[in-house]
């Protein structure tokens, strides 16, 4: 998988395809098709990223699928619920405490790659899903923690500040 500064965003390859990174043929083949139907059937996309949670639920990148269609199509609810669970995900897989609220600048590998890198990229959509809901203090609680890490430029966190102080 080639090196990148945010390699969550999921990038296209060739042939349509996302670069999911390293994920099982057969998961990455459920997620490809879920990313396919997404346009034009959100609930067939919903059903194969599902599938493929239920097939292999470290595979992180199925939570980022999921918890990003349902966010879109503003089931917030739904959306937060799912990051929740990927950010407990990534947490037990980087070893983790599960309270994010108690993670400590250093914990966290600088490997983008990372399940730790992960946690904080959807501790960032979280801070989005929070100001989404009209949860604003809730919100500005992941982006002060983001900020308290050091990792606010590496996972985007600074257009969700801007977005939060535009709605402050």
């Amino acid at each position: 998988m080639p090196e990148t500064n945010e390699p969550i965003k999921l990038r296209t390859i060739k042939d349509n395809l996302i670069d999911f990174g390293e994920v099982l043929p057969e998961v990455n083949e459920i997620l490809q098709r879920g990313v396919s139907l997404y346009r034009h059937d959100p609930a067939g996309a919903d059903l194969a990223f599902r599938e493929a949670l239920a097939l292999r639920p470290e595979a992180l990148p199925t939570y980022l699928c999921l918890y990003k269609i349902h966010t879109y199509q503003g089931n917030l609810d739904e959306a937060l619920a799912i990051a929740q669970a990927g950010l407990a995900e990534a947490a037990r897989q980087a070893g983790l405490d599960p309270d994010w609220t108690l993670w400590k600048p250093g914990q966290i590998s600088s490997d983008v790659n990372g399940p730790g890198h992960f946690g904080l990229y959807t501790l960032k959509a979280l801070a989005f899903i929070h100001l989404r809901r009209d949860e604003n203090a809730m919100s500005q609680r992941c982006l002060d923690k983001i900020a308290e890490l050091g990792a606010m430029e590496t996972v985007g966190g600074s257009v969700i500040a801007a977005l939060a102080a535009g709605v402050a």
